[in-house]
């Protein structure tokens, strides 16, 4: 006699059933912390901590003012961890309404765009600016790599269009995605944007092909113009910063991607309680919380990538350094002035600047100046590590003093040709022909 087991039909609807409803249950949940004081709670303290320690280190390079030109631009990267942290956490504050959050992403798009620019912009700086740059390429061959995608460039002599190209390449990104975020907010207000939406008939498709084309072009004049500077640049460790500065960028950007894909997937799916969410408006939840902590961590990378202690003046020890809250003041006007950006777009965009180089003789000796404090302040502080350690400071110092001593023949000349030039300007154009 064998035994027969009989499975109960209705047992089994209530089990499925129940599996059916504690699914979106667990949803539910998961989009209900975004609104949470828990969440605001979290993403208050990586947000505040972030800004706290990126005002203080902006603070220090305000008080340690000394090479302007680099300066500026590090101070101007700076200001990405407070901009992304408290944008991203109000945006959250916020939460509850579907579309507050185009408007608070547009202002962090805007800056994002800017950062490259500044990159670069510091890079050039370091150098000595496009003058002292084209003197160390002039006549040089562009060498043929598969890495930095320079095959059909190769033989090819470098030239001031060159240069030309690398900082269009990157002022593009910055016209191109800011007019990307004001048409989000008009498409928006149309309802022809939605985050996540990939069909033809939407906005999202076509603008986010526009910047992921804009933001590729600006990568490669970066990339091109590390290819022709990176021995001139060693001393400076240029790929720790660049590292430091893609991570914050392109961690944004791709997992913003990657969250809409999600919600295409239907992973991440609308929230319908008493604020009614798109599933759109939860991925940008995410992002946003997930960026508040990301710039808590930036915040730190960025103070051991651009430290203030290779701007110090060893001629004024810490004890007798005075420095006023008004000099303060002026230092980070200065910084945020944009005349010379606008200056610089109007020098690479404009047709008849394309080829002449713009050479600026207190620039270089400023540079001058700046190098040999670093120089001081770097041994001082490599000295008390090891003696292997001072003797790769000593062959550093020899490569940086030897970058510096090249600028003498390019002052040199420069000057000569500025006291012919009646209108003595600070920054001055030259053909190639000026040096034959």
């Amino acid at each position: 006699m064998s035994a027969t087991s009989t499975v109960d039909p209705n047992a089994t609807s209530v089990t499925s059933a129940t599996v059916e409803a504690t699914m979106p249950h667990l949803r539910l949940l998961n989009q209900l912390f975004l609104q949470s004081v828990s969440c605001q709670v979290i993403t208050g303290f990586f947000a505040w901590a972030a800004l706290i320690i990126t005002a203080h280190h902006i603070f220090l390079h305000l008080t340690n003012y000394n090479v302007k030109n680099e300066q500026k631009w590090i101070i101007r990267l700076l200001f990405i961890v407070p901009i992304y942290s408290f944008d991203s956490w109000l945006s959250l504050l916020f939460f509850n309404n579907d579309y507050y959050y185009v408007y608070f992403n547009a202002v962090r798009d805007c800056f994002e765009a800017f950062v490259i620019y500044c990159f670069l912009s510091l890079c050039y700086e370091y150098l000595g600016g496009e003058g002292n740059i084209m003197a160390e390429i002039r006549g040089k061959s562009i060498e043929h790599s598969y890495m930095y995608f320079t095959c059909c460039l190769a033989g090819r002599g470098y030239t001031i269009g060159f240069l030309r190209f690398c900082k269009q390449a990157t002022l593009q990104f910055c016209i191109i995605k800011p007019l990307m975020a004001i048409l989000i907010l008009i498409l928006e207000a149309f309802g022809k944007y939605h985050d996540g939406d990939f069909s033809p008939n939407g906005g999202y498709l076509y603008i986010m092909l526009i910047n992921n084309v804009s933001i590729t072009l600006a990568l490669y004049g970066l990339f091109l113009f590390y290819f022709a500077t990176k021995n001139m640049l060693k001393p400076y460790n240029p790929v720790i910063k660049f590292l430091t500065i893609k991570s914050v960028i392109f961690l944004t950007f791709w997992q913003g991607v990657l969250l809409a894909l999600l919600e295409k997937i239907g992973v991440i799916e609308a929230y319908e309680g008493p604020h009614v969410l798109s599933a759109g408006t939860v991925a940008a939840g995410w992002q946003n919380f997930i960026i508040c902590i990301e710039m808590f961590f930036a915040s730190i990378a960025l103070r051991l990538a651009f430290p203030h202690t290779v701007y110090l003046n060893p001629s004024r020890p810490t004890t007798q350094r005075v420095v006023t809250m008004q000099s303060i003041s002026n230092n980070l006007k200065e910084t945020m002035n944009p005349k010379d950006i606008m200056h610089d777009a109007i020098h690479n965009f404009h047709p008849n600047y394309q080829q002449y180089t713009q050479y600026s003789p207190q620039n270089i000796d400023e540079r001058k100046e700046g190098m040999n404090q670093s120089q001081m302040t770097h041994q001082e502080g490599l000295s008390t590590n090891s003696v292997s350690g001072s003797s790769a400071n000593q062959s550093h110092l020899g490569q940086t003093q030897q970058q510096s001593d090249n600028l003498s023949p390019i002052s040199t000349q420069i000057g000569k040709l500025l006291k012919k030039n009646k209108d003595n300007e600070k920054k001055f154009l030259l053909n190639d022909e000026d040096f034959n």
